[in-house]
């Protein structure tokens, strides 16, 4: 066995050789549709996910110990050799370990892979042995058209590494024992697929905007994410929790290209559960960190919840962009007063983030879809505003004089100048006399003077108060 292997991080900045020079979120946010596809097939728990993080030089799917972890087809950009590609993370196909609600829509999000893939590693597990399962899959990949590499995974030595050439039974070809875990001839591996990939990878340009679909469980995420597509890329389940993986996926929209994130459904803290679940929870968090803005999708056809506002508030915390959905409205579009009472609830229950646009949409209809899209890079732009100091001193004088803050023990609270420090998100800077003074209801304030003479719409604004000379730090909203 070659004793090669691809190890951590090594190079000054810390990027990993297998891993693309653009920051690690980015890397899995602008995978290029017409690079050549490399999809990790094969039973459950056979270390896929592994081998996908492996390559990638970074975590991103889910791993655990657990048959049929991964679900839905997970993609992400990478680079081998000077040659860029996609790589793809699968559920478990035809594994008689795989049972439950899930398993035929599982299976048909592989075969959708392989219908994509350039290339195809069929990873198997060469401490357990050969199966039936891995004897079916081969079935079906022997007609394949693409390369097909049998990969023996779990082979972290030289003795389990021994049993690899059971494999041959599958009629493959050589089978390749490797260690995902320890990186163990992943390197040769990866030499072989690059070297018959159809030529002209080429880097595909950045996405102006990054969109997270997040809401709690069963609001219709992955529904009007597979709308927005066209393409049955999520697994659409009425059982609430069906997507674990932040799931990214380009589009484009008018021209402008974007990268859709729909993640696991945001449940209250007490009720999610330990593994997958709490792992696909921490996901989506990141997924909002990550994003340029942030649609969170409600049910229009309940009352908006805690847990609603909730969310509503990550993503503030976070001073993204943010888009409301109000998704199943067709439920709901026939009863007048039901439509009434909802549009009053969302705005008294949104009161705090006024500036959000709303559409109200259904992705079973497909009405007002687009809109979410436009929504998105008009908010995506705002962000991008800056204003000039001298107008904005002006605006925020003529703010003062109509309405001058509370005074601090007797004295006057002076404004001596703003200035607009950073966009992504937008960040203005004050400097007063007694910032710790300033009541919360009038950065509120100034806060809607600002988006009345300026815009902003759609974006967090984040606000910082300082005396003269004074280090900045967070503060705003």
């Amino acid at each position: 066995m070659p004793a090669s292997a691809i190890t951590e991080p090594e190079s000054a900045d810390g990027a990993s050789p297998a891993a693309p020079a653009a920051d690690e979120a980015a890397a899995a946010a602008d995978a290029a549709v017409g690079l050549p596809l490399l999809a990790f097939v094969g039973r459950p728990n056979v270390g896929k996910s592994t081998l996908f993080n492996r390559v990638l030089g970074r975590r991103s799917a889910i791993v655990q110990d657990l048959p049929g972890t991964t679900r839905d087809r997970l993609y992400a950009e990478t680079e081998w050799r000077g040659i860029r590609f996609r790589v793809v993370d699968t559920g478990g196909l035809l594994g008689e370990q795989l049972t439950g609600p899930y398993a035929d829509e599982v299976a048909a999000q592989v075969r959708h892979a392989l219908d994509e893939a350039d290339a195809i590693c069929l990873v198997v597990d060469v401490q357990s042995g050969l199966t039936s399962a891995d004897s079916d899959i081969a079935t079906i990949l022997r007609e394949a058209a693409q390369p097909v590499y049998v990969v023996a995974n779990k082979a972290d030595n030289e003795t389990i590494a021994g049993g690899s050439p059971e494999f041959y039974a599958l009629g493959l070809g050589e089978p390749r024992p490797i260690s995902a875990h320890h990186g163990l001839s992943v390197a040769e591996l990866l030499d072989d697929v690059v070297d018959h990939f159809p030529a002209g990878g080429q880097a595909s340009a950045d996405a102006i905007c990054r969109l997270a679909i997040v809401g709690r469980p069963n609001v219709g995420k992955s529904s009007i994410t597979n709308a927005l597509l066209d393409d049955e890329r999520m697994i659409v389940s009425p059982v609430a929790g069906t997507t674990r993986d932040a799931v990214d996926t380009p589009i484009e929209y008018d021209g402008q290209r974007l990268t859709l994130i729909d993640t696991a459904g945001i449940r209250r803290r007490g009720k999610i559960e330990t593994g997958p679940e709490k792992a696909s929870v921490r996901r989506a968090r990141a997924a909002i960190g990550r994003a340029d803005v942030v649609a969170v999708v409600l049910d229009a056809s309940e009352d908006i919840g805690s847990q609603d506002q909730h969310i509503l508030g990550m993503a503030l915390d976070a001073f993204k962009g943010m888009i409301l959905i109000l998704n199943k409205s067709d439920l709901i579009a026939n009863d007048p007063e039901v439509l009434d009472r909802r549009q009053r609830q969302m705005r008294w229950r949104t009161r705090f983030v006024p500036w959000a646009p709303v559409v109200w949409t259904s992705a079973l209809t497909g009405e007002h879809l687009p809109e979410i899209l436009a929504a998105a890079l008009k908010a995506r732009t705002e962000r991008q505003l800056r204003v000039a100091t001298g107008p904005l001193n002006a605006a925020i004088k003529r703010a003062v004089i109509a309405h001058p803050p509370s005074a601090h023990q007797g004295r006057p609270i002076k404004f001596f100048y703003a200035t607009q420090a950073e966009t992504d998100p937008p960040t203005f800077v004050f400097f007063v006399n007694y910032p710790e003074a300033l009541h919360f209801s009038y950065e509120r304030y100034l806060q809607r003077r600002i988006r009345d003479e300026f815009g902003f719409g759609g974006t967090a604004i984040r606000m910082h108060f300082r005396k003269r000379g004074e280090t900045l730090g967070p503060r705003g909203g």
